[in-house]
């Protein structure tokens, strides 16, 4: 079984390197909070840790901390799903997920009184219903991140949600001596799920088309009012191998219109997934913004350089200004950072006075 415990604890460390290198990649909330909890995970077991040394915790002591332990990745793994769901939580969630830590804090207190004392379901069952609810949830979250569904990158989700459904099992299946070693190899396979499929998801590359050519487009963030004055300035900049659009337009239309080479995300709630090869189309809901960030990264540091927006108005609909100003900047800060060019194609009618000042002094009028 030592090779059990090996493989459990490097999953759970490669887990937290993923999530810390997305952090540091994207500088989303959502993935910082999930480094924490996998870090909490990955600093949990006493017989990976401490027996190894020759350590060991009093036993009550370790139960204790275990369970706050347990508990705190619960809440984290909610708030890095919350985060990730939505650009901006709101207060309910956020009295929801302290409701949960409250609740969390209250059940060890009064479990762990003499009256509970023996009953190791009763003093578990709380921390692990928190603890499998935002494993589960985080799941449903991440399946719901990947918009090109590929077997290796739905390990993750799948082994987060089977992990979270074992582990709410635990307040009862700890009681049964013959099945705790299956549990943990049953664990341990789900970690190593996850684990492969984090790998996957970080590096995995869904472009097929790496565009290192030269271009026409100067480099620099350019703002215009209309697709034909973008025209009028640049000529035929549909037809650029590394062109990546993030639009509404008709996409049947396009098809015709750009480069087979080009990548475009269209927005909709429409549809989501891959729609088309060549050109690469891809349907994105407008509130998956930070995935968004995500894929546009990706695509920038594979040679796309040229980065067309005309969507920016529905953003701002569907996330308001505050968030959609900050994708748009976080985008041009990266296209800008490959000596990219970012063009944006903004109505002014549709933005106030001081929406369009933000705009005029990030951008470069066309």
């Amino acid at each position: 079984m030592i090779w059990v415990y090996a493989l459990n604890l490097i999953s759970r460390w490669i887990l937290f390197g993923v999530a810390a290198y997305k952090t540091y990649k994207e500088r989303s909330k959502g993935w910082m909070f999930l480094m924490v909890a996998f870090l909490l995970s990955a600093i949990t077991p006493e017989q990976l840790l401490l027996e190894p040394l020759g350590l060991k915790l009093v036993p009550e002591v370790a139960f204790v901390l275990g369970m706050v332990n347990t508990a705190l990745q619960g809440l984290f793994l909610l708030l890095a799903a919350r985060y990730l769901e939505t650009p901006n939580p709101t207060m309910r969630d956020s009295i929801v997920i302290l409701g949960f830590g409250i609740f969390s804090y209250l059940w060890l207190v009064v479990t762990n009184t003499t009256h509970f004392y023996p009953d190791l379901t009763i003093r578990a069952l709380g921390p692990f219903l928190v603890y499998a609810l935002g494993y589960v949830y985080a799941g449903i979250v991440f399946y719901r991140y990947i918009i090109v569904k590929k077997f290796e990158q739905l390990l993750f989700p799948v082994g987060m949600m089977l992990l979270g459904l074992l582990n709410a099992t635990y307040p009862v299946t700890a009681t049964w001596k013959w099945f705790v070693p299956y549990g943990f190899f049953l664990g341990t396979m789900f970690r190593i799920m996850m684990a492969s499929g984090a790998l996957s998801f970080m590096f995995y590359l869904f472009f097929h088309i790496e565009p290192e050519v030269e271009r026409d487009i100067p480099p620099g963030a350019f703002l215009y009012p209309t697709r034909e004055s973008v025209t009028r300035e640049f000529g035929d900049w549909e037809l650029e191998p590394g062109l990546l659009m993030i639009t509404r337009k008709d996409v049947n239309k396009l098809k015709q219109q750009i480069n087979p080479e080009a990548i475009v995300f269209w927005i909709t709630r429409t549809k989501e997934g891959k729609l088309h090869d060549s050109p690469t189309i891809y349907a994105i809901s407008p509130t998956k913004i930070d995935i968004l960030i995500d894929l546009i990264a990706r695509a920038v540091e594979r040679g796309y350089r040229v980065v067309y927006i005309d969507a920016f108005e529905y953003l701002i609909l569907e996330n308001g200004f505050d968030n959609a100003i900050k994708f748009l900047l976080n985008v041009k800060d990266r296209v800008l950072a490959n000596k990219g060019t970012l063009i944006l194609v903004v109505n002014s009618s549709a933005l106030d006075t001081f929406q369009k000042k933000i705009l005029e002094r990030e951008f470069s009028r066309g």
